[in-house]
This record gives C-alpha cells, structure tokens and sequence, in this order.
C-alpha cells in the first residue's frame, strides 16, 4: 500500500498493490501481525507528520472525534 499526498492541495490517494487488492477482495480485510502492525504504524507517524506540512491552516486545526472513517465525512 503506498500513500501519495498531492503536495497543493494536501488530499491523498492510497494506492493498493495487486496481492492487495486481491486479499481485499476475497477477504474483505487486510489482516496484521503484531509485529507488521508495529512496523506500519511507526512509519504511518512519520508520513501523517510529513502530510500536515501540506494540509492549509483550517484542514491543520481540524480534530477528529471519532475512529470511524465513515464518521468523520
């Protein structure tokens, strides 16, 4: 899975590999390990770090109150 921020606008595609997709779809969920997951999420910090260089100053103040993506619309 690879992220690709647009650096004007700050919006984000995540783009899925074909073995993703697949899993995706005959799943419909990615399953990850513990140690996967930890791996994901310290690179995941750096990336959301490096994201809010290129968000404008109302998208960096918004606060997100829920960890629901459908929420958060």
């Amino acid at each position: 899975m690879e992220f690709k921020q647009n650096k004007k606008d700050g919006s984000c595609e995540i783009i899925f590999s074909e073995k993703e997709k697949k899993i995706i779809n005959n799943e419909g969920k990615l399953f990850l390990s513990a140690t996967f997951l930890k791996h994901f999420g310290n690179n995941l910090v750096k990336i959301v770090a490096d994201w809010n260089i290129n968000f404008n100053d109302d998208v960096q103040k918004l606060v997100s109150k829920s960890s629901k993506i459908e929420d958060l619309k």
